[in-house]
This record gives structure tokens, C-alpha cells and sequence, in this order.
């Protein structure tokens, strides 16, 4: 018995200590047992000094079971004691590791008390890497996930992490498991053009949708919205050769060409505009050399645009008629199924006759807002970066996700590293939307719900999971989305970041387990303390000056709150500082 209870406040409970402290081990975190009969209510020591000491109550042990909160207080009569290993294991579990736990590090309190978590509960819920730089966020979740592949006799050969690499650091941290176990690999995807040894990120443009190519071009209007809608249903239509499709090509030239006879322009305006469409559009029966049959003679289509000496199309009738010749109104354009391959440098062909079948050219005002879309996407079709969108084998969605994951020995990595390093953080960005809403949207239609769970894991999440124009435009941030509504179907979140209030609330919000390293940042501090559920002011205290590596770990996977010491990775991932004093005075 380590003394008697003076008061009872709250959570809070003093009491006046009956021992010398001053040859004792430190007893701050240590966990004390309240016992009353059959009753034993835990609490945890946060202050201490040699008369008395505070305790504040997290939960209560019935049976051989922990149940965390505030259920009771503690009578004053009441046994105060410390925590036996026995009753320590019910809480933190059991020194030795098994298929269903994964080892994460070693007690801070509790000498060489090994922290084995539940895998269950960490992995099938969203979670949060704080701290700041250089406090070992990198090694932590490195070191999380070579534990979890650690097991050569029974590794998890149907896990599937997606890493957003940042820097390229995990590569080297990852790179080994397949010695462990030759039925585990890491797959990586370089955004690096010139890496010959590492896949060239690959993404195909006609599985995108509007939302996709709105993220991709950076589109800030709603009013962009429809002109994309109409090109992404344009794109396999003119890519396509059918009798069919040719009949509804014609269709839809012919009515994009009428709407130009009509737009009241001058005859000279609206001949050049009716060359340069079918200059670029047209098909072997609707073109400039399309003959025009009349009473008498044939001409073809451009001859029939002339302007006569009043400045006036003479046959405007004629080509209006011809041009009638064509329109279908039982024809429909369907929406794209992702059935037709095509490319940036198509779709910016859509996407510019969509600017004219819209009657975008009868609005200099609507034709500024909308044809920038069209320049950006030329932008990027000519750019390096266009690169990233030449993939040209015909695939569904839940194919390129499959093909993603697949190694040099065609079998499904566990692992896959897309390192973001070589592009600028807004397409970063998008690249990181663009997969984590195919992926979501893959698992939300799989037939069995949470079958095959995907977890996304984003490193410095602050420049990715933002409070962005998404919400705005699209009615949604594909992060926020998968944090509320993606564990159901196996879409798992893990965000890595130093500052996590530059991160959206709901992100952090739906969350269920944390890991907080050394944080000092006053704002973050405060962000922490308001949206991160079950923190104490003494956490807070704590992570202002927790060592490196060294975290603050609670949430559905741990019972209470508990200070971690994670064993460095190994190997470590690329996250080093400069050795300055190596690098000075080297030779």
C-alpha cells in the first residue's frame, strides 16, 4: 500500500503517500490498482512529489478484462497499491508476440515491457503519425510496418499498403521483405522520368472521370464542370472508327457546325470557323471535300462557303440542308464505360471541339473561363509531366488497380511505393486524389464489402490532405470521403505529418488511433488538444519534450494512453540530416 486517499476531484485523486520515495524508482506513469473488495479501479501517477502524489483514474479492471474510462471513484477505505505484472498484461497484453499482434516498441515506464498491439484494431481504422521533424515520425511507421511483415512462417501475403512517398524515403526501408519471405515484395512507382531501374508512374486517362480531370487541370469554376462532362463523353466517340459511331460523329460535327451558321456572326467569321472545325473534325462522309449534290452540278462543302461580292454566303441554305442531312435526334452520346483507350493529346481534341459544340464561341466571357481548361491541358499533354499518362494497355479499374500492385515476377506486392518526390506538390497532390478515389471507388463496389482492404498511407500529409476547392467544386475531398465513409469497405487512411493543423478537421477527426511524437509548434499543440479525442493536458505536456522517437500512442488499439520507445528501422528509411561537420572538413 503506497498511501491513503486525502481527495477525490473528478478523475483526480490524492493521495498522502505512506512510503519513502526518495529510494524508489520514478513512479511517474506508473499505473496504481484503487482495490476495494472486489472492485479495482486503475488510475495512472502524473504527479508526484515526496508527501504526496496524483492520480488520475483511466479505467477499471472486472475479471481478466480492462474496460477504459471513468466508470467509478474510488472509496477513500479504498487499498491504493501498484499494478501487478498480472493485472499490467489484462491491460497493455502480453510479452509474447502472435499472429494477431504486431510488435511496435518498448514501454517508457515499464522496464523492457514490450508494447504489442492488436493488429486488428490499429490496422482496420485510420490513423495519425504527429511530430515534429526529426522526431522519428519516418523510423516509426517504418519499423510499425517491417513488425507487421516480420513473420517468415505466416506473413501477410494479402496486405496491400499504398505509400505516397514524398522523398522517396521508405524505398530503401521496404526493400528487404522479400528476403524474409520470397512470397513478399515491394513495388515502386518513381515519378522520375529518367530512373530506368523503377516504373514510370502510369495513369490511365480513360478511366479518369470528371471529377479526375477537374483535380487534374485544376478547374476553380462549376461552370468547367459541364465542358469536361461533354469531353470525356467526346473522347472515346471520336476515337472510335464503328459505322455506328461514325453515324453519331456526323451527328454531333453537324450540330456543333449549325450552331456556328447560327451564332449571326459575320459570313466571314462564320466560314473561317466552319474550316477550322472540320479542318480538325470530321469523317468520310462530313469534310471539306464532302460533295454537295444540286440540280445541275456538285460541289463540295468548302466551295459552297463562299462569300460573294456583298459579303454574304450565298449558299448558306444549301450547307444548313446538308448539314440537316446528318442530325439523328434519336441519337444519344453515351457515357464512357471505359471501353476505349485514348490519351491526353485526344482528350484535349474533345475537349476543344466540346468548347464548340457547347456554343462556347458565342460568349467571349464564357470562352475565357472554359478555354483554359483547354490550355492547361495542352500545357500538360506537351510537358513532362505528360509522361505520367501514356499508358495504353486497355484495362478496367479493378485491372490498373491489380496492375499497380504488380512486381517484375507478376505477382501482387504487398507493398507499393509511389515516390512523389520528382513532381511539384499541386500535382503531387492530384496524383494522390486521382489513385486514393479509384482505389475507394474500386472497393466500394466489390461484391464481398472489406474483402480486400487497401490502406492508403500519406507522408507530410499537410501539403496533400488540405482544406482544399474540392469541397467547393465537387462536394467533397476524396481524403475526407474515405476518413468517414472508407473503413466500411476497406479503404484505411494513415496520415504522416508535422504539421497536423494544416490538416482538414475531418480528416483528423475520424481518426482512431494516434501516434504523437516530440511536437512543439504552439499551433499544433492547440490543434492536437482541441480535435484529438482522449488527449489529457499531461499528454500535451508530454509530447513537448518526448525524445526522438519516442511517442504518446492511445486511441481503439491501445487500451489507455502509453508512452512508446520504437527500436529504430531497420534498415532505416532515408529520412537522415545532412552530416555537416563530415561533409565541411572532408578532403
Amino acid at each position: 500500500m503506497i498511501g491513503n486517499i486525502i481527495e477525490v476531484l473528478g478523475n483526480r485523486v490524492r493521495v498522502n503517500l505512506a512510503i519513502d520515495i526518495t529510494g524508489q524508482n520514478n513512479f511517474l506513469g506508473v499505473h496504481v490498482i484503487f482495490e476495494d473488495n472486489d472492485k479495482k479501479i486503475v488510475g495512472e501517477i502524473v504527479f508526484l512529489d515526496k508527501k504526496e502524489c496524483h492520480i488520475n483514474i483511466v479505467g477499471e479492471i472486472v475479471g481478466d478484462k480492462f474496460i477504459s474510462g471513468i466508470n467509478d471513484r474510488p472509496a477513500f477505505k479504498s487499498k491504493v497499491r501498484i499494478i501487478t505484472m498480472p493485472e499490467l498484461e489484462i491491460i497493455l497484453g502480453k510479452q509474447e508476440k502472435t499472429k494477431d499482434k504486431t510488435f511496435f516498441g518498448l514501454s517508457t515506464v515499464y522496464k523492457n515491457y514490450k508494447i504489442n498491439v492488436d493488429t486488428n484494431s490499429f490496422f482496420s481504422n485510420h490513423f495519425a503519425i504527429f511530430g515534429n521533424s526529426g522526431s522519428g515520425k519516418s523510423c516509426t511507421f517504418a519499423k510499425i510496418i517491417q513488425s507487421v511483415f516480420d513473420n517468415s512462417e505466416n506473413p501477410p501475403i494479402k496486405s496491400r499498403f499504398i505509400i505516397f512517398d514524398a522523398y522517396g524515403e521508405y524505398i530503401k526501408a521496404f526493400s528487404h521483405i522479400n528476403t524474409i519471405n520470397s512470397k513478399l515484395s515491394t513495388k515502386v512507382i518513381t515519378t522520375d522520368i529518367k530512373d530506368t531501374n523503377n516504373e514510370l508512374l502510369q495513369i490511365p486517362v480513360w478511366l479518369l472521370d470528371i471529377d479526375d480531370i477537374a483535380l487534374l487541370l485544376n478547374a476553380d469554376r462549376v461552370e468547367q464542370l459541364p465542358i469536361i462532362e461533354k469531353a470525356l463523353k467526346l473522347a472515346p466517340i471520336f476515337k472510335s472508327e464503328s459505322e455506328e459511331i461514325i453515324q453519331l460523329k456526323n451527328d454531333i460535327i453537324a450540330r456543333a457546325l449549325i450552331d456556328i451558321v447560327r451564332s449571326g456572326k459575320e459570313s466571314t467569321i462564320i466560314r473561317d470557323q466552319l474550316v477550322a472545325v472540320l479542318s480538325t473534325y470530321f469523317t468520310k462522309d462530313l469534310n471539306l471535300n464532302s460533295e454537295i449534290h444540286q440540280p445541275g452540278y456538285v460541289r463540295t462543302f468548302k466551295q459552297c462557303l463562299q462569300i460573294d461580292a456583298m459579303g454574304k454566303m450565298a449558299d448558306i441554305e444549301i450547307v444548313v440542308s446538308f448539314l440537316n442531312s446528318f442530325i439523328n435526334d434519336t441519337f444519344k452520346i453515351p457515357d464512357p464505360d471505359g471501353s476505349v483507350v485514348y490519351n491526353l493529346v485526344d482528350l484535349k481534341s474533345a475537349l476543344d471541339f466540346a468548347l464548340i459544340s457547347e456554343g462556347i464561341l458565342k460568349s467571349e466571357k464564357i470562352f475565357d473561363y472554359a478555354n483554359v481548361l483547354s490550355v492547361r491541358l495542352n500545357s500538360l499533354a506537351n510537358s513532362e509531366y505528360g509522361k505520367y499518362f501514356q499508358i495504353s494497355d486497355k484495362m478496367s479499374k479493378e485491372e490498373y488497380i491489380s496492375y499497380l500492385f504488380l512486381n517484375k515476377e507478376n505477382r501482387l506486392a504487398q507493398i507499393l511505393d509511389v515516390n512523389i518526390n520528382y513532381v511539384d506538390d499541386r500535382l503531387g497532390k492530384v496524383i494522390a486524389k486521382i489513385i486514393s478515389r479509384m482505389v475507394f471507388n474500386v472497393l466500394v463496389k466489390s461484391p464481398i464489402r472489406g474483402a480486400n482492404p487497401i490502406h492508403i498511407v500519406i507522408e507530410e500529409a499537410h501539403r496533400y490532405v488540405q482544406e482544399d476547392n474540392d469541397l467547393k467544386l465537387l462536394g467533397y475531398n476524396i481524403f475526407d470521403r474515405i476518413t468517414k465513409e472508407g473503413r466500411k469497405y476497406g479503404t484505411i487512411l494513415g496520415l504522416i505529418t508535422q504539421r497536423p493543423s494544416e490538416l482538414t478537421d475531418t480528416s483528423v477527426s475520424q481518426c482512431a488511433n494516434f501516434i504523437i511524437l516530440k511536437i512543439q509548434h504552439p499551433k499544433d499543440l492547440e490543434y492536437v488538444a482541441n480535435m484529438v479525442p482522449n488527449i489529457s493536458q499531461e499528454g500535451i505536456n508530454q509530447v513537448k519534450n518526448l525524445p526522438a522517437g519516442t511517442s504518446l500512442a492511445f486511441g481503439s488499439a491501445f487500451p489507455l494512453s502509453i508512452n512508446i520507445k520504437f527500436p529504430l528501422a531497420s534498415p532505416e528509411p532515408l529520412s537522415n540530416n545532412s552530416d555537416i561537420v563530415k561533409i565541411w572538413y572532408s578532403n
